[in-house]
């Protein structure tokens, strides 16, 4: 299910006219539940090996996750980019690893998604430097 979440709100992102081997970046926000707040950071401060290496594995870099109170609300931003040539190749590979599924089951019941398809929402980039 999240393979599903994942694709389509960052493969809206891909630009299909950008050049192979050109870096894409990719930015997301999603809430927090308040309760899992220190489980959330719990599990990524000891992020599992077998996870990093199938992110590593397909093309995604760079990677980072944030998190911001706002009032009561916990929101989470994540950034990544990806250098590869076949975004839509890679994202099913990484949804088909059993630990990467395993993983998502643990951090996606830690979120509370903005929008009723999907965990995380694209968020539009509008300013970078190179």
């Amino acid at each position: 299910m999240f393979f599903l979440v994942f694709t389509s709100l960052f493969v809206a992102g891909c630009d299909e006219n950008q050049p192979t081997n050109q870096v894409q970046r990719f930015g997301s926000v999603t809430g927090l539940k308040p309760d899992k707040l220190e489980y959330y950071k719990e599990l990524h401060a000891n992020s599992w090996p077998s996870v990093l290496k199938t992110i590593w594995k397909c093309n995604i870099q760079n990677y980072s996750i944030y998190l911001q109170q706002i009032g009561d609300d916990y929101y989470l931003f994540s950034y990544f980019e990806y250098t590869g040539d076949d975004f839509e190749a890679d994202m099913e590979r990484m949804a088909n690893d059993p630990d990467t599924l395993r993983w998502w089951e643990e951090t996606d019941s830690c979120q509370l998604p903005l929008e009723e398809d999907g965990i995380w929402t694209t968020i539009e980039e509008v300013f970078q430097t190179d």
